[in-house]
């Protein structure tokens, strides 16, 4: 599903080239739960934009589910990213002004996979999966750490994506709620999504099929 190649990442900085990512090469199977762990600032999050079309590597080659994402115009990587990628983020980054279900369809509209006419229905489904149907209408205000949390992957689910990539998705919640939204991703490893997990919570990583360390740019 996730094919990496001797991919480096280069920054200019005034102080000089700064590698970000050294020569990684990964492969990653479809249904894969992955942990991407590392001391802060060693290259987790850039890999993780790497394969999530965010950034460009400097030199090295990738591919998505067969697709060659590397050689992609910005329009035709957006609109393949809206397709393929679901991104879930620590601090949520839910819209205050939007319910919970306008929120979850928002990606919808972007992507136009479904008529507008099934997209609620579909936003009730995912909401039904990740478990909080019940707060459709609410503003994300009115919940929870947790239930954002869990509003946000039923948003990153919204397109029907092969691959979730998570950027310290339980940075912000206690140590039970973390534990269920990990086994949520477990539950959605098992039905057959690729995911790929920035975390700094060891106990929380034990319950992936597989563990990658990045220090200093290079898988450890």
């Amino acid at each position: 599903m996730i094919s990496l190649q001797h991919i480096t990442k280069t920054y200019e900085t005034p102080a000089g080239a700064f590698n970000a990512l050294r020569n990684i090469d990964l492969q990653i199977t479809a249904g894969e739960f992955v942990a991407i762990v590392g001391k802060s600032g060693s290259g987790k999050s850039t890999l993780l934009n790497m394969i999530g079309g965010i950034d460009r590597p400097s030199s090295g080659s990738l591919s998505i589910g067969g697709a060659s994402i590397h050689g992609l115009t910005h329009n035709e990587l957006a609109a393949w990213r809206g397709r393929s990628i679901g991104f879930v983020f620590q601090f949520f980054q839910l819209l205050p002004t939007l319910t919970v279900a306008e929120n979850v369809m928002l990606p919808m509209d972007f992507a136009g996979v479904l008529p507008r006419s099934a997209r609620r229905s579909w936003a009730d489904q995912l909401l039904e999966r990740v478990g909080v149907a019940d707060q459709a209408d609410k503003l994300p205000s009115a919940l929870s750490g947790g239930q954002q949390q869990r509003v946000a992957i039923a948003r990153a689910l919204a397109n029907d994506p092969p691959v979730i990539l998570a950027d310290e998705p339980t940075g912000n919640l206690d140590s039970e709620t973390s534990a269920e939204i990990f086994r949520l991703f477990g539950e959605l490893a098992a039905d057959g999504k690729t995911l790929l997990v920035v975390t700094h919570d060891p106990e929380a990583a034990t319950s992936v099929s597989r563990t990658i360390t990045i220090v200093d740019g290079c898988v450890a």
